[in-house]
C-alpha cells in the first residue's frame, strides 16, 4: 500500500502485527497503533493493506462507508430533507400522505401541489431555526438587554404567524 492512500484513523491489516489504526503519516512512514503498542512502519514494504472497504473513484482512493455516508447526507441536503423520520415522526398521522394544493387565482394557470411531510419539514426547520435565533440574541455578548427584548419581539411574531400550522403536529408540546 503506498503512503498516499493512508490517512489519519484509517484501519489498517499487517502481515505480522495484525489490525491497527493510522495515528501519524510522514513522507515515508506511519505510526500505527496496533494491539501490543504503537509501531512506526513503511507502508510499501511492510504489505499493510487496508482493514476497511475501500472505493476508488479516479485516482481517490476513500473508505467505503465514507462515501456512502457523504453521498448520502449530499443527497438529504439536496432534497431539502434533515433527518426526514424525525420530522414526520411529529406531525399527525392524519396528514400523513395529505398535500398541500394551492389554487392560483387565474384557472388557466396550473395548480401547486407539495407533499404534507415536506411542507411539514420546512414548517419545522423554520421554527428550529427561530430557537437557535432566539438563543443567539440571549447569549450575545455585545447586545444589552433592551436590544435583546426588541428582537425578542419579532421572533415571539413570526412564532405567532406560525401557529397556524399547529394543527399539523401530532403532540401538543411540538407547536408553536
Amino acid at each position: 500500500m503506498r503512503i498516499e492512500a493512508l490517512h489519519i484513523g484509517m484501519k489498517v491489516r499487517h502481515p505480522q502485527y495484525g489490525v491497527g489504526v493510522v495515528k501519524t503519516i510522514s513522507e515515508a512512514t506511519a505510526e500505527i497503533q496496533f494491539d501490543d503498542g504503537r509501531r512506526t512502519v513503511a507502508p510499501e514494504p511492510s504489505g499493510i493493506e487496508s482493514a476497511e472497504p475501500q472505493v476508488s473513484i479516479h485516482g481517490l482512493d476513500l473508505p467505503l462507508a465514507q462515501l456512502v455516508q457523504q453521498s448520502v447526507d449530499a443527497t438529504i441536503q439536496k432534497l431539502g430533507f434533515e433527518k426526514p423520520d424525525a420530522v414526520v415522526g411529529q406531525l399527525g398521522a392524519r396528514w400523513h400522505k395529505g398535500r398541500a394544493v394551492l389554487h392560483p387565482a387565474d384557472p388557466a394557470l396550473q395548480t401547486k401541489e407539495v407533499p404534507l411531510e415536506i411542507l411539514f419539514h420546512k414548517i419545522v426547520g423554520i421554527r428550529n431555526q427561530l430557537r437557535v435565533l432566539e438563543q443567539k440574541i440571549n447569549a450575545h455578548p455585545v447586545l444589552n438587554d433592551g436590544e435583546k427584548i426588541d428582537m425578542q419581539q419579532y421572533i415571539t411574531r413570526c412564532y405567532g404567524s406560525l401557529t397556524t400550522f399547529n394543527i399539523l403536529f401530532k403532540e401538543k408540546e411540538d407547536q408553536f
